[in-house]
């Protein structure tokens, strides 16, 4: 690209950490870059960093405005180049995203996710933003960055000007779509007039924006053409709105399902091009090169599940590697409540200097008991730090409730991280013992236990809950049969997927039928890649119930509760809150319900009551541990995952609160 030679086709994509604002953040930084270099990445983008105060993410957001600034960021360029790295700093203007008072826009229109209705840019306004931008590519520069991204998709300011739906004025800014793809040009045209032909400039174009109103790709053509001509060294390719209500990141979304975005761009221009969205394995990005969709492919996600992505795939060693399942739950769920971003899969990610697994001190014999998350990470990380480790399970294989998740339509990625697990428990040579009940004799002789029992299902005392018709969540999703007509009680995590699992019929895979079922234009005739939705008919009726008032599923992900819900509704679940349990029999289920003038007893005759009422942590092994004097001190004994804490059963806190454990084991 220009002056600038790459080892490999990975480019790091942009991923806001949290740590740009951070006290101390940038020394974190620094190494979270550096290990991404080290395990083979060729290009790091960095996350967003804002132009000026007002282009800020939200106040106090990260920003390059001044000179003041440019030290800090020598720290992690410094670092990044120490192992042999690239680095591009990415300019992100966040206009009526932004979470401040401050917010700035085309036009005055009040972003649907956001409360703050923003200021319309005047036309000197505009030519300042403009100056903003070159001047943080100037400092960039100065600051050892290789290069930098203008980040022009998202939704943010520049797809602002873009779109004629966000951009109503009548200036030279606005009106005919030449004049709306001025800004980005004119960014991209001073950006390289004051850093020089031999800095990377990457430019970050939506191709699909899946809004209406949005850009055609005749649209799209023309500005890739005319950004190229301004300049830029790459095209990275951009996938939706923050608006959008179509998931592309999500875990429902195909593999590599938006490569055939990019490919429509071949041709058109003479720079590279790069592929985006839900590329998790080394052989998904190996197909979209080769198949010539795209020039590089940008991982984001993927690395920090596992930072040595690259390096074990040109090892020839991709079955071990740690899998982005595309959950969200620890990236960009914590990225929006304002947490630093890390990684449900591996929670070392964002935490690289705070949570250290080095080789230990002193090697000690240790039993975990229980396969699930908890157990399994806790047993590869401590393997990995050189301790003797034994993994009782009494099933017959490894998984525990990860078992039951990949059944969910659109969650089978989470097998993913079982074949991760059992690749690293024989790399190790862990000694694994499944269809084990460990019991308190056969822990003698260990110098540390680990109970990593799991949970039970919580059974509820409803009048009835013995009757035929009942079952729990974990036989139904074993294979247990369910009528046409089914009540779930409980609408938190556990309900939500069970009710996914029963409106599709068995083995459906509802990524086979994404963009229909979405509304996504494959032709990309209709703009903004929009169609409506049609989504499969449900294979069964189903009411989600829950005792709580207030809308159902409210605490469900930040970035993908919204999919699920929108799911369910697609397929004619009906969701009923603040209701109370009666009694279950040959009718159905009684129950009562909130009405205008206080409650109403209602009777649903359905076939199928499935239980998702909650869990309790399993202990019987931890007691009679105790009950027979282990944990005196001479023999640690301790809980992680469920079977510590079970009120809110959650692989992301299992699995970080497992791999804290042998991190503080030293």
């Amino acid at each position: 690209m220009g002056s600038t030679t790459l080892p490999n086709r990975v480019l790091m994509g942009s991923m806001h950490t949290g740590l740009e604002e951070a006290p101390g953040g940038f020394e974190r930084l620094a190494e979270f870059y550096a290990e991404r270099v080290r395990g083979g990445v060729g290009l790091i983008v960095t996350g967003g960093i804002g132009p000026s105060p007002e282009g800020a993410t939200h106040p106090g957001g990260a920003v390059l405005s001044t000179p003041e600034e440019v030290a800090r960021h020598r720290t992690v360029t410094g670092a990044v180049h120490a192992e042999g790295g690239r680095i591009a700093l990415q300019i992100l203007h966040a206009g009526r995203y932004a979470r401040t008072p401050a917010a700035v826009a085309p036009s005055p229109l009040r972003a649907p996710i956001s409360p703050v209705l923003p200021h319309e840019l005047t036309a000197e306004e505009v030519e300042q933003t403009i100056e903003d931008f070159a001047r943080t590519a100037a400092l960039a520069q100065e600051a050892g960055y290789d290069g930098v991204e203008v980040m022009g998709s998202e939704g943010y300011l520049i797809n602002e000007f873009l779109a004629a739906e966000t951009n109503h004025r009548t200036d030279g800014w606005g009106g005919p779509y030449e004049h709306r793809m001025r800004l980005p040009v004119e960014i991209v045209r001073r950006v390289r007039e004051r850093t020089g032909p031999g800095f990377l400039l990457i430019y970050r174009l939506s191709i699909l924006d899946l809004v209406p109103g949005g850009s055609t790709l005749d649209e799209v053509v023309a500005l890739a053409r005319a950004v190229e001509a301004a300049g830029a060294s790459l095209l990275n390719t951009g996938i939706g709105w923050h608006e959008a209500r179509i998931p592309t990141i999500a875990t429902v979304v195909p593999r590599g399902g938006f490569a055939w975005v990019t490919r429509r761009l071949k041709g058109e221009v003479g720079i590279p091009l790069v592929a985006v969205n839900r590329i998790n394995t080394p052989e998904v990005a190996e197909r979209i090169i080769a198949d010539g969709d795209a020039d590089m492919v940008s991982l984001a996600r993927p690395l920090l599940a596992d930072p040595a992505f690259v390096a074990k795939a040109a090892a020839g060693r991709a079955g071990t590697i740690n899998t982005c399942i595309a959950c969200n739950q620890a990236c960009l769920d914590h990225t929006f409540a304002g947490r630093t971003a890390s990684c449900l899969v591996n929670p070392r990610a964002g935490h690289e200097t705070l949570l250290r697994l080095g080789p230990t001190r002193r090697a000690e014999r240790i039993a975990v008991v229980g396969a699930g998350p908890a157990g399994l990470a806790c047993a590869v990380e401590a393997a990995q730090a050189g301790h003797r480790v034994t993994l009782f399970e009494a099933a017959d294989r490894i998984g525990g409730q990860f078992l039951l998740a990949l059944r969910i339509p659109g969650k089978e990625e989470y097998a993913e991280t079982l074949r991760y697990f059992a690749a690293r428990l024989a790399e190790l040579g862990v000694d694994v013992r499944t269809g084990a009940a460990a019991a308190p004799a056969h822990l003698a002789g260990f110098d540390r236990i680990v109970l990593a029992t799991g949970v039970e299902p919580r059974v509820p005392a409803i009048e009835g809950v013995d009757h035929p018709s009942v079952v729990g969540y974990r036989e139904l999703l074993e294979g247990a049969p369910a009528g046409r007509r089914v009540a779930v009680l409980g609408a938190g995590g556990i309900g939500f997927d069970v009710a996914e699992f029963l409106v599709h019929s068995p083995g459906a895979d509802p990524r086979a039928d994404f963009y229909r079922s979405w509304g996504v234009d494959t032709t990309l005739s209709a703009r903004g890649g929009l169609l409506p939705h049609r989504p499969p008919r449900p294979a069964r009726e189903v009411t989600l119930l829950q005792r709580s008032p207030g809308k159902p599923g409210a605490g469900l992900g930040r970035t993908t509760g919204w999919i699920h819900r929108a799911s369910l509704r697609a397929a004619g679940v009906r969701a009923l809150s603040g209701v109370a349990y009666r009694r279950i029999d040959d009718d159905g289920l009684h129950l009562t319900v909130p009405g205008p003038d206080g409650p109403v007893e209602q009777v649903l005759a359905v076939d199928t009551v499935v239980l998702c009422t909650g869990q309790e942590p399993l202990r019987d092994l931890h007691d009679a541990l105790l009950a027979a004097g282990h944990d005196t001190g001479a023999v640690p004994v301790h809980l992680v995952g469920g079977a510590d804490v079970a009120a809110e059963l959650d692989a992301k806190e299992a699995i970080r609160q497992a791999t804290e454990l042998v991190a503080a084991l030293g």
